[in-house]
């Protein structure tokens, strides 16, 4: 187990050193860059710059440098703790985005264990009951979980609570707790919000994770051993819950690396729908406005997160699954 978790380790420096090439090719592939859009808005509303003071913040931003230098630079800095300076809201990006973290994080949680909690469940009961009514609901609430956009369903649910219940939903505090300080009131106004986002972020992915759970139980429960252990004599439920639930948890595992930093994004266009203060609006801000360290910082903490996930799903495949963990032993 040592040498399967090593072997994931070693390759994770050389992962994210290839991840911090794609992510900076990509904020440069637009044409033009942050002070293109800058001096293009000025001119939107009838200022203007003269030619030195454009050379000036050229300089300032080190947008005068070749692309590999500003990469390096880039790099440099990060590997000193220092995510850069944002271009839009001159500011370090180390605050902008640790004033979004934590709610990132909350949010995050608590989306990824409801789905968890209700997708694993569900798919247990459908696939002991296939046929059966609470196989068919389940299936039409995931069908329709899966069909609608998050965005549609945030929009659908914002506008049932303040039509039948005059109460506004977005955002995850009250207006009187946005900027208070942190207070047992204000960690209960925000559980009091908190539920709309985390239903609406984890809907899809409970839709799909009770269908796969589903598939592969139903697959596991025609295998041999299960027969033979039916024969044994074990009860139906322990059988169920002590073999086939653990194999049939292997596909959910593995799908953590990549639906982790999707939780963290909060789906860009839900976050900016409900007026979510998560890192994804800023990151859908930068991309906009081409503000590139701000937004190569946050795609990069989201590809860490993917490799990060990836490893746990690895680490947590070769525990549930001894024959994972042998197979690496002997590579």
């Amino acid at each position: 187990m040592l040498r399967f978790a090593l072997q994931r380790l070693i390759l994770l420096p050389v992962l994210l050193f290839l991840f911090s090439i794609i992510v900076f090719a990509l904020i440069q592939a637009p044409p033009g860059d942050f002070l293109d859009s800058y001096l293009a808005s000025l001119a939107s509303s009838g200022s203007s710059v003269d030619e030195e003071q454009i050379q000036a913040l050229r300089q300032q931003f080190g947008l005068d440098q070749p692309v590999h230098i500003q990469y390096l630079r880039w790099v440099e800095n990060i590997l000193r703790g220092d995510l850069g300076l944002s271009l839009e809201y001159q500011r370090s990006n180390n605050e902008l985005i640790d004033e979004r973290l934590g709610l990132t994080i909350v949010l995050a949680l608590f989306a990824f264990a409801f789905t968890w909690v209700v997708a694993v469940p569900a798919g247990i009961l459908c696939a002991m009951h296939p046929h059966s009514f609470i196989d068919y609901f389940f299936s039409v609430l995931n069908y329709i979980g899966v069909a609608i956009p998050n965005f549609l369903l945030a929009l659908i649910l914002m506008w049932i609570a303040y039509s039948s219940f005059g109460i506004s939903v977005t955002g995850l505090f009250s207006p009187e707790f946005v900027d208070a300080p942190w207070s047992l009131a204000r960690v209960g106004n925000l559980l009091s919000h908190i539920w709309l986002p985390m239903i609406v972020i984890g809907i899809a992915g409970t839709a799909r994770l009770t269908r796969v759970m589903r598939a592969n139980l139903l697959d596991e429960l025609n295998k041999p051993y299960v027969v033979t252990a039916r024969a044994k004599g074990l009860s139906e439920w322990r059988l169920v819950l002590k073999y086939p639930v653990r194999l049939a948890l292997n596909p959910l595992v593995s799908t953590i690396g990549w639906y982790l930093p999707q939780l963290f994004s909060g789906s860009l266009i839900v976050a900016t729908v409900m007026s979510l203060p998560n890192i994804g609006p800023l990151l859908l801000r930068a991309l906009q406005s081409q503000d590139m360290y701000l937004a190569g910082s946050i795609l990069l903490i989201y590809c860490a997160l993917t490799i990060v996930g990836t490893l746990i799903s690895d680490l947590l495949l070769a525990v549930l699954d001894p024959r994972i963990r042998t197979g690496g032993a002997r590579a």
